[in-house]
């Protein structure tokens, strides 16, 4: 009785460190004006680049960023949403946040907002 339970918890362990969530990633696809698209834990980046753009509904769509174990965010010029935009990387969503936000006023936002960010499964 003790090897069995044994066994099932460390099948359990097995699965948590190996399962899908050790293989997850992410994309960030954006657009003109505003348009974005974004996938999170899905099992490869080829995968998630693909769901990305199929879910970004607008012109000129392309994948800015993909991401295992991060996070990735999009700023927009608020005032203007088909003018200056930004997109970041990094290991947690604050920071993610803070340079999209920066690079959207490096190329001339005035009012830079987070139109889209997100996290992969550890991110």
């Amino acid at each position: 009785m003790r090897c069995a339970w044994m066994c099932v918890c460390l099948g359990a362990i097995a699965l948590l460190v190996g399962g899908p969530a050790a293989n997850a990633a992410g994309a960030l696809a954006s657009g003109h004006c505003g348009a974005y698209g974004y996938a999170f834990d899905d099992g490869s980046v080829t995968s998630a680049k693909h769901r990305a753009m199929s879910e970004c509904r607008g012109a000129a769509c392309r994948v800015v960023a993909t991401v295992r174990r991060g996070c990735a965010a999009l700023a927009i010029d608020g005032a203007n949403a088909c003018g200056p935009s930004g997109w970041a990387t990094a290991k947690t969503l604050g920071r993610a946040q803070n340079a999209a936000s920066k690079h959207c006023y490096q190329f001339g936002g005035r009012s830079c907002v987070i139109r889209a960010w997100m996290c992969d499964a550890k991110g």
